[in-house]
């Protein structure tokens, strides 16, 4: 695995690997910004502080062995520092060192195509996730103009010529499969976006020159994005979550005592 993420941080130096974390930076700062807790995890790409805009007091980047080295001259890699700083751990992603329902939000920027087995890694998410917990993902759409190339350029690297367009990762995930793993986790999704819609090229000047597919495709092509984001949220069958009862309950009106069987004294009326 340790192969794979070295060719990941190596492409998103590229000016397409550029274009792709802006818009997932993008993305995650909208979507992290108003989640609320005490307890934040991301998991995996260090070149990415997908947490910088959420404001719970205890973040964590968990990283596996390899990626520890990809730590160094990463200050640099975001527009802007982080609100609050994030405690590197090393761990492995099947096999997170937190208790069952402990933490209140997981990031998995491309973590999941990235796993040697992606199924454990989300049920390991699952086990340390709260109730209405939510885990945010991000990965490479399959099902894109991008897929496309990548499959295309493994097909001609068997005839032997052929360079890949994409990093030489895990599997890539679909959208739909994904969500049905989700599912059988008794996840329940949020919202799912699409982004990242120019064509496969590689050149800035080419990219630039296609920035109106991307307007284009969120109206008229959404689902064929280069990239795709999913957030969820962990139900718990049988389970209901108490709200604080924050408006104060009203006193009971005083009731006029009742006179009865009141025996008249001589004298009166």
């Amino acid at each position: 695995m340790g192969s794979q993420i070295i060719g990941f941080t190596d492409w998103f130096r590229t000016p397409p690997g550029e274009y792709l974390l802006a818009w997932e930076r993008e993305r995650f700062d909208l979507a992290v910004a108003d989640m609320f807790g005490y307890h934040a995890l991301q998991l995996g790409l260090p070149e990415l502080d997908a947490l910088r805009s959420n404001r719970m007091p205890h973040k964590w980047l968990a990283l596996q062995g390899p990626e520890s080295a990809l730590l160094d001259g990463l200050s640099g890699a975001d527009e802007k520092p982080p609100a609050s700083p994030r405690v590197a751990l090393l761990t492995d992603s099947a096999a997170l060192p937190f208790p069952e329902s402990s933490l209140d939000l997981v990031l998995l920027p491309h973590t999941l195509e990235l796993s040697n087995d992606p199924h454990a890694t989300l049920r390991e998410v699952e086990r340390v996730l709260v109730p209405e917990g939510r885990v945010v993902i991000s990965g490479l759409n399959p099902a894109s103009l991008w897929g496309l190339r990548q499959r295309r350029a493994h097909f001609y690297r068997r005839l032997g010529y052929g360079e890949l367009f994409l990093p030489e990762a895990g599997e890539f995930i679909g959208y739909w499969r994904l969500r049905d793993w989700l599912r059988l986790l008794d996840f329940e999704v949020e919202s799912g976006h699409f982004g990242c819609y120019r064509p496969a090229v590689s050149r800035p000047a080419s990219l630039e020159r296609f920035a109106w597919m991307d307007r284009m495709g969120e109206r008229w092509w959404p689902i064929f994005g280069a990239l795709y984001f999913v957030v969820a949220v962990k139900r718990v069958r049988g389970m209901r979550l108490l709200e604080p009862n924050w408006k104060a309950q009203k006193a009971p009106a005083t009731a006029p005592a009742a006179l009865a069987n009141q025996i008249r004294r001589p004298g009166s009326f």
